[in-house]
């Protein structure tokens, strides 16, 4: 992995290796760091994964606007996670295209759609239009779909999709409620395995069957950290009973704004904003 410094506007294309950039790597609370959401971006195609209240403001601080998102993936519910995404739709059907209307592309589990709209993005998007009969705004009017395929679903749902040579692997995680004591009970929250190299465990207990699951088949793992025990997100402390394989190419994102490099001392380092996290092609 080659890290490197952006140059504003952030190029949300390459000449065909794998890129991660987070646009932050902060918690839901965070005032510093920008929520954790991050970009995909491989040849000509570009993915943004999760889109916060920070979202709008930590695309500006890399030189892009919403306008140039086309590809969205939300993770789960959290505000910090899609608290931007019914911004983001209503500028790329009103804004993105003069005199016209586009569609978000959209990664999304077929559990997942149902959810997501009933029982978050309904009541701010239905209603901006509605047909002469009085048909108002459906999921498909804003996104096209794009459905990763159920390939396993014990112990643990897993996914897969191919995005024009993105290979995304989505998996669910244990993260909400505190009570649950596995994935199978949790409410529905996604981690990503990219082009079978990338582990981003999204938001987390922590998990030492998800870790002992992908920790071999990872080239970089970034992992939920929280500096303070949390019943819904690992805790740093957890993570250092991991082995030093496993911890010297783990890097910790999803921290809070007081979280320092002493802290992810016996780890590969911090996830940082400002970063090109580039994998050559093999």
């Amino acid at each position: 992995m080659v890290e490197l410094p952006i140059n504003a506007p952030l190029a949300l294309r390459n000449e065909g290796a794998l890129e991660i950039v987070f646009l932050g790597t902060g918690t839901a609370f965070a005032r510093q760091l920008f929520q954790t959401n991050f970009l995909i971006i491989k040849g000509d195609e570009h993915i943004l994964v999760d889109f916060g209240m920070t979202g709008p403001s930590a695309l500006a601080a890399v030189g892009l606007s919403a306008m140039d998102i086309s590809t969205i993936l939300p993770t789960h519910s959290h505000a910090d996670h899609i608290g931007g995404l019914e911004y983001l739709t209503l500028v790329n059907r009103y804004m993105a295209v003069p005199n016209g209307i586009q569609k978000l592309n959209i990664i999304v589990t077929d559990e997942y759609r149902a959810v997501l709209w009933d029982m978050s993005l309904r009541g701010g998007l239905e209603y901006n239009e509605q047909d002469s009969e009085g048909r108002r705004l459906s999921f498909d009017d804003l996104y096209v779909t794009m459905t990763p395929d159920l390939i396993s679903s014990e112990p643990r749902s897993v996914f897969r999709i191919n995005v024009k040579g993105i290979t995304l692997e989505l998996f669910s995680t244990n993260h909400i409620p505190g009570e649950a004591e596995g994935p199978k009970e949790a409410f529905i929250t996604y981690g990503l395995l990219i082009d079978d190299k990338v582990f981003f465990s999204g938001d987390t207990k922590f998990d030492q069957d998800l870790i002992d699951l992908y920790s071999s088949r990872s080239a970089v793992m970034f992992h939920d950290a929280s500096k303070t025990p949390n019943k819904v997100h690992a805790w740093i402390e957890d993570l250092r009973g991991l082995s030093e394989e496993v911890r010297k190419k783990m890097y910790l994102v999803h921290y809070q704004d007081d979280v320092t490099d002493e802290d992810a001392a016996e780890f590969a380092g911090l996830a940082r904003q400002g970063v090109r996290y580039i994998f050559p092609e093999a």
